[in-house]
């Protein structure tokens, strides 16, 4: 599953970023500080639309 590698999520507490497949191995869903509340990353390019 290599589409699910490209997510990346980050920890609400620490700000640590892993991958989907990263967090698919581990038992539970934790970051390593203890904290289970993660944000899925934006990308970093930002799309643009013409007005109408």
């Amino acid at each position: 599953m290599s589409g699910e590698a490209d997510i990346k999520y980050e920890c609400v507490r620490c700000g640590a970023v892993t991958t989907a497949s990263e967090l698919a191995q581990l038992p539970e869903l934790k970051c390593i500080c203890g904290y289970r509340v993660f944000r899925k990353v934006r990308p970093p390019v930002v799309k643009q639309l013409k007005a109408v």
